[in-house]
């Protein structure tokens, strides 16, 4: 069953004080990245997830394409918002309605903490619901208010926080909001809707760290939790390595760490067959113990088919930057008796450097033959070893 997540962005920021932002709260930065980014970070690494579009104000274009580049290749394009979240929401099912999932996840960028846990409770529940509602139980007291005056307590057992992504069956949540437009009807969340509607929303255990940020109070605050975290954990590292491998087939040349190096054959894969990129790929995806490259760019997939490497491995560097790491040092090893690695060496260093936005010096390749054993050794393929030093919180 397909399943698409929405992220709702599209609104324009306006502060504690009233006054209007300059930039929207959502591109703000937590921790040196926006706070969208890390919400698209974590629908995108989720292997339940199979696309994402984020609905955005339409002056906000720039944005938000600063704050996706790095996801570039996952994402849907964006879809315009409207006045409010409400219509905005609307504006993402209609985008989706033309090539529509099994199910969606409609999710606020304001909320860029949820984990991978959250959502797969939300995705688990539509096997035998319509809707899905991640909440938490309320545990403060409830006081109504006469003016200033204490006016009763209210009783808190049937009461929950609600929180988002709320999940739902694509053609029944689009069909509530089709219905609540025409009515008139303005509703909180699309839970809201799709209870007016008469679906059945089932409730899943929430996240406490999935909070929302609404106030510059909020934003400065996670900000601060998230920079103390990874100053706590400088010097906490972690090592992974990768391995690929390809065959030869009839061609003039060969991709390497993204330089195109000419010879008698090229490699088949896929994509491009960069067995030196997808081994790199592979190493910084084990850091963050995030699969391989085959779970988040199948080779079922007809998208992949011919794509350059380049984009693999700079999904791999932004799932690691959005969970706060810093990459330290790679080493990429190739296997094989032809072509010559040594004349392209500094070109491959300056690629992977441009890439992963990592200093040269921190870039070893190297080479090595197979003394004429084995398949390689008979001139068959290449093989690539890479291994991935980095810091993580």
């Amino acid at each position: 069953m397909s399943v698409s997540a929405l992220i709702v962005a599209a609104g324009r920021g306006v502060r504690a004080d009233g006054e209007k932002s300059l930039i929207p709260k959502q591109y703000l930065p937590i921790g040196g990245v926006p706070m969208l980014a890390r919400a698209i970070a974590a629908f995108a690494g989720h292997p339940n997830v199979d696309e994402v579009t984020v609905v955005i104000h339409p002056d906000d274009l720039g944005l938000y394409e600063n704050a996706a580049k790095h996801f570039a290749a996952r994402l849907r394009p964006p879809a315009p918002g409207g006045a409010h979240r409400q219509q905005s929401v609307r504006a993402g099912l209609e985008a989706l309605a033309a090539n529509p999932p099994a199910h969606v996840l409609i999710h606020d960028a304001a909320r860029p903490f949820v984990d991978a846990g959250l959502i797969s409770r939300v995705i688990g529940s539509l096997d035998s619901h319509t809707g899905a509602l991640p909440c938490l139980p309320v545990t403060d007291t409830l006081t109504m208010g006469r003016g200033l005056r204490a006016a009763g307590t209210l009783p808190r057992e049937d009461l929950w926080r609600a929180q988002t992504p709320q999940g739902f069956r694509f053609d029944a949540i689009l069909a509530a909001h089709r219905a609540a437009a025409k009515d008139g009807g303005i509703f909180t969340d699309d839970a809201g809707i799709a209870q007016w509607y008469g679906l059945d929303v089932a409730l899943v255990e929430g996240s406490e760290a999935n909070r929302k940020l609404t106030s510059a109070e909020d934003i400065a605050s996670a900000d601060e939790l998230v920079r103390l975290r990874s100053q706590s954990a400088l010097g906490t590292q972690r090592v992974a390595t990768g391995y690929d491998v390809h065959a030869f087939g009839p061609g003039d040349a060969v991709v390497l760490c993204g330089v195109r190096i000419p010879h008698q054959k090229k490699l088949v894969g896929h994509s491009d067959a960069d067995v030196g990129m997808h081994a790199l790929t592979d190493a910084l995806l084990g850091t963050i113990a995030d699969g391989d490259i085959g779970v988040h760019f199948p080779p079922s997939d007809a998208r992949w088919r011919g794509a350059a490497s380049e984009l693999f491995l700079k999904d791999a560097v932004a799932r690691l930057k959005a969970r706060g790491g810093e990459i330290v040092h790679v080493d990429v090893t190739f296997i094989c008796e032809a072509p010559r690695i040594g004349p392209y060496r500094e070109a491959m260093r300056a690629k992977l450097a441009a890439c992963i936005g990592l200093d040269i010096a921190e870039i070893s390749i190297k080479a090595t033959t197979n003394e004429g054993l084995g398949f390689i050794g008979r001139g068959e393929g290449i093989a690539a070893m890479a291994t991935a030093t980095v810091r993580l919180p």
